[in-house]
């Protein structure tokens, strides 16, 4: 979230941008869903700004932008991380991914029988959902999402898993003040440091290296 519609959608054209930078480069089909994951922070960035400037209330970008960050959000970040992470690193990430396909079942439902709706404060958005048993629903998400980040094992993914746990944390507490929405910033931040994990992991041994290979007939 962001302060305006022009703020989320310069911020989510931006990091979409970075988003398609580490799909280019990235080397392992196993990769793609977790260097994909810029392209669908900016593509939610891009969708609140329509959120915006169309007043709020309950329309088809309200209900796109909660269906971005509840469900799909529980289920994709621990799904990419146990895609992306080595056999001996999975049988603890079995957790988070549980916890992930429960949490967005259930907020499935719940978008699907109730209404959210989106509320103009300022310079934030608010967004209401009637969620039964929230404190769980609160629970299962950060588990699945920051959790499967942290118990990655993968040095970067544990560092963006701290950058997510700690910006959701100022998020939350700037926006309960309904100050200012910041999370654009921090998803700002978090797509750099999946880029420089996509960097990483071209130049890891083991990987395909087709562009460093000489031509033939060329001298070695």
């Amino acid at each position: 979230m962001c302060w305006s519609a022009t703020a989320d959608l310069v911020a989510g054209c931006g990091i979409a941008a970075v988003g398609v930078a580490c799909v280019a480069r990235t080397r392992r089909v196993g990769d793609l869903p977790l260097a994909g994951l810029p392209l669908l922070l900016g593509a939610h960035q891009v969708v609140e700004s329509l959120v915006w400037r169309s007043g709020g209330g309950t329309g088809p970008a309200t209900v796109a932008w909660a269906a971005i960050a509840l469900p799909l959000l529980a289920l994709w970040v621990p799904v990419a991380v146990l895609c992306a992470m080595p056999p001996r690193a999975r049988h603890r990430l079995i957790i988070p991914l549980a916890a992930g396909l429960v949490t967005a079942a259930t907020l499935s439902y719940n978008l699907a029988t109730h209404s959210v709706t989106a509320d103009i404060r300022g310079h934030t958005v608010g967004y209401v959902i009637d969620l039964p048993q929230a404190e769980l629903l609160v629970a299962g998400y950060l588990l699945a999402t920051v959790g499967s980040l942290l118990l990655s094992g993968d040095r970067m993914i544990v560092l963006l898993g701290i950058l997510v746990a700690v910006g959701a944390v100022v998020c939350w507490v700037v926006w309960e003040l309904e100050f200012v929405s910041t999370w654009c910033a921090f998803a700002a931040v978090c797509s750099v440091v999946m880029y420089g994990w996509v960097r990483g992991r071209s130049a890891a041994p083991g990987v395909p290296r087709e562009r460093l290979q000489p031509r033939k007939g060329s001298s070695p």
